[in-house]
């Protein structure tokens, strides 16, 4: 499956009720929520010494594959081209690799 592949299958779960901009705000929120419940399984395996839940950790990052389509949508755009978008931008960032110096000192206009 290619990624506009699953954007086009995960948006049929959309709710076809909301507007254009609810899509936009809901996907947003939901890609808050869905950090906050990855960044815990991480918090509990890290500073709480649990087992890694590795399952729930992809579940939850599958969710956020979700919320991503779903702003992609709300904004007319594939995640195809989001994604290619962010790599152009590291390209250019870090055109041989990662670099501290590059990670602190940003182009102007370099988000």
């Amino acid at each position: 499956m290619t990624i506009n592949e699953y954007q086009e299958l995960a948006m049929r779960t959309l709710n076809t009720k909301l507007t254009k901009k609810d899509v936009l705000i809901n996907s947003v929120m939901g890609l808050c929520g869905e950090s906050g419940e990855a960044i815990d399984i991480v918090k509990k395996w890290f500073a709480h010494g649990h087992e890694l839940n590795k399952e729930g950790l992809i579940k939850e990052l599958g969710d956020i594959a979700w919320y991503l389509a779903e702003a992609a949508t709300a904004l007319d755009i594939s995640l195809e081209e989001i994604l290619q978008g962010n790599i152009d931008k590291l390209k250019k960032r870090y055109p041989d690799g990662f670099d501290t110096q590059k990670s602190i000192i940003r182009l102007d206009g370099d988000l």
